[in-house]
């Protein structure tokens, strides 16, 4: 019986990730694909360097801008008054959304000296656009995933990206291609990448309004302290797992032992190239929007714990099978590099399947981080991000002058390991749950062993068609595999 209710659980979860994933897979993919764009309209990576940072620079203060209101309010949705919370949450948001974007206005031009961006200005008003207007949406976006509302979730998260790819591709595209005369509108370069974004999240605003207007004036301060003492050590670890994942683009020009321009063309290769092993990463977000409010709504389930490990091996089976097909199909893209003519934007490929591999190391953390959300130990939390962040910064100095791009995924690599091992060993201490270890440590190994086997095979004999023909027979092989060992559970669920 208890088995069954698990399996019941998975495919509740599943049925919700598809609602809430497929949606914004697509919308983010989008995203993705812009990004991966440039090189079509950018033949030297240098020039994209500045759009790399400011996203990495972005990433981090959304942390700061939000802190840790979104989970809060799945964690007190369960025990509070819903309309209380949420308007008591929006107030507090909107008051220090204006006073940190205020700070972030007057202090424009050291903003820019730091950041060496004296060539492009105008990227630090538009990211603090960004910053402000996304900030306002986040909790009428956690309101629409607690009601189970996917599908007016994923109209408002589409329209950011759709304006944002309309704006892009009309600007970088059609006008120089049919009105080259309307030079002043080209000269932008990659600022039209934050324009579009700022323009997108202005619209998706907008499209809130409905959930915004449930906003009462009225504010619990009683609520308000126990919702910041539960949020606080949330920015420390929101801020360290982005510390982690986006460290390496911050600083990879600063610490790399090269010229000025050089470091700005590895820096644009750099933040290209991870973006290859989006599939994993935008699967991972995808999960996180379903499982995040799905696992405080099964936590008091007397069967949570195994629903929860069963979850995870699942989750490990599908990122596994997205690695295989990221890595066995990485040729593709030195490939498309080739044909466009943009050759210097695939130096640096090798090292995509291991940061895919990290990303995967990264998803198995955030399944196992429930237990210090549900057992309100969030100040633990922090201090496993916190070390994290400190490997990553050791590593980042160190490795990169040396390794450059090899150097950047060995310290993310290590960091996401570390987060991992320590957050499953002090989980089974303080809220046991009984993860089938050696399945999941089966599949992670078997995946990056057909890699490897596939790239010692192709540098043996480098034919195009013998290349993607063995990659197609191990992922199916993959494939194989996983039906035969899980079928028993794959025939419950």
């Amino acid at each position: 019986m208890g088995k069954q209710f698990c399996l019941s659980g998975i495919k509740n979860l599943a049925g919700q990730t598809l609602w809430y994933g497929l949606p914004s897979i697509t919308s983010r993919f989008l995203g993705y694909l812009m990004n991966l764009s440039l090189p079509l309209f950018f033949s030297e990576p240098a020039v994209t360097a500045d759009l790399t940072l400011v996203y990495a620079a972005t990433a981090f203060l959304n942390i700061l801008f939000t802190y840790g209101m979104e989970t809060a309010y799945f964690r007190f949705a369960q025990e509070e008054n819903r309309s209380t919370l949420y308007s008591t949450l929006s107030i507090t948001l909107f008051i220090t959304t204006l006073l940190f974007s205020f700070i972030l206005w007057i202090n424009q031009e050291n903003l820019v000296h730091w950041a060496r961006l004296e060539n492009a200005p105008a990227l630090i008003r538009w990211m603090i656009g960004i910053l402000f207007f996304d900030t306002l949406s986040t909790l009428a976006f956690a309101k629409l995933r607690q009601e189970n509302r996917p599908r007016r979730f994923a109209f408002a998260k589409m329209a950011t990206v759709v304006i944002n790819v309309a704006v892009v591709i009309t600007c970088l595209g059609i006008i120089p291609r049919y009105s080259p005369e309307w030079s002043s509108i080209t000269e932008r370069g990659v600022e039209w990448y934050l324009i579009g974004n700022f323009l997108g999240s202005v619209g998706t605003l907008l499209l809130l309004i409905p959930e915004l207007k449930q906003v009462k004036i009225a504010l619990d301060t009683a609520l308000l302290k126990r919702v910041l003492q539960y949020s606080w050590p949330l920015v420390i670890v929101g801020m360290g797992g982005i510390f982690n994942d986006m460290l390496s683009r911050l600083l990879y020009q600063f610490v790399v032992d090269l010229p000025a321009e050089q470091a700005k063309h590895e820096l644009g290769v750099f933040g290209n190239i991870i973006r290859l092993s989006i599939v994993i990463t935008i699967a991972i977000q995808a999960f996180r929007l379903a499982a995040e409010p799905f696992f405080f709504n099964r936590s008091k389930d007397k069967n949570a714990p195994e629903t929860y490990a069963r979850v995870l091996k699942y989750f490990v089976i599908v990122c596994c099978f997205l690695f295989l097909c990221v890595s066995l199909y990485i040729d593709l893209a030195a490939w498309f590099f080739e044909a466009i003519d943009r050759e210097r934007w695939k130096e640096g490929l090798y090292v995509v399947p291991f940061f895919a591999m990290a990303n995967i190391l990264l998803g198995i953390y955030y399944n196992l981080s429930i237990w210090y959300k549900l057992t309100n130990r969030n100040l633990t939390g922090a201090f496993i991000t916190v070390g994290g962040a400190l490997i990553t910064i050791a590593l980042t100095i160190l490795l990169i002058p040396r390794y450059h791009y090899w150097g950047a995924a060995m310290a993310s690599f290590s960091c996401y390991l570390f987060m991992m091992l320590v957050s499953y060993g002090l989980g089974q201490k303080h809220f046991p749950v009984p993860y089938p270890v050696k399945r999941i440590l089966f599949y992670l190994a078997g995946s990056a062993g057909l890699f490897v086997l596939h790239r010692s095979l192709v540098n043996w004999y480098a034919d195009p068609l013998f290349n993607i023909g063995l990659a197609s027979v191990l992922l199916l092989l993959f494939i194989g595999v996983v039906r035969k060992t899980e079928k028993q559970d794959w025939a419950g669920i």
